[in-house]
């Protein structure tokens, strides 16, 4: 077998290794090993090769590994706080610090004003914060 198919296959196998543990660590052997894979045509060398592999693996953890692991934001969040906190809704009975009625995406939710004030029916407020079935919402000024 050549070495750029042996390279190839390992790389096919890190993939696997890295389906079945979504830790993002074998991804790093996986890159590393199709790019040694394609220099192993040029490079005939196997202590260069390997070299070349265990360099590309070190420099893949170090710069690639960080960002695919970055922290998500509220956007890809799921649930209530990727789809509600932040945004804008229409109070449809006035909102006050012990009740009051809001939509958003056509979907009744009971409200309370978080900072305590009346906020009366047809003005725009912004969700701050849910509890259980409540949204507490701030008025938009």
């Amino acid at each position: 077998m050549v070495v750029w198919q042996v390279l190839s296959i390992t790389g096919i196998a890190f993939l696997i290794l890295e389906i079945f543990t979504p830790s993002m660590f074998f991804l790093n052997f996986a890159l590393a090993s199709f790019i040694t894979a394609v220099i192993s045509v040029f490079i005939q060398d196997v202590f260069s090769l390997v070299l070349i592999f265990f360099v590309l693996s070190f420099i893949s953890f170090v710069f690639l590994r960080p960002v695919l692991l970055r922290k998500k934001t509220s956007e890809t969040e799921t649930g209530i706080a990727g789809k509600y906190i932040g945004k804008t809704a229409k109070v449809l009975e006035d909102v006050s610090e012990s009740g009051g009625v809001i939509t958003i995406y056509d979907e009744r939710w009971e409200a309370r004003s978080d900072d305590k004030s009346l906020i009366p029916a047809g003005e725009n407020v912004k969700i701050i914060r849910n509890d259980s079935l409540v949204m507490y919402v701030q008025k938009i000024e």
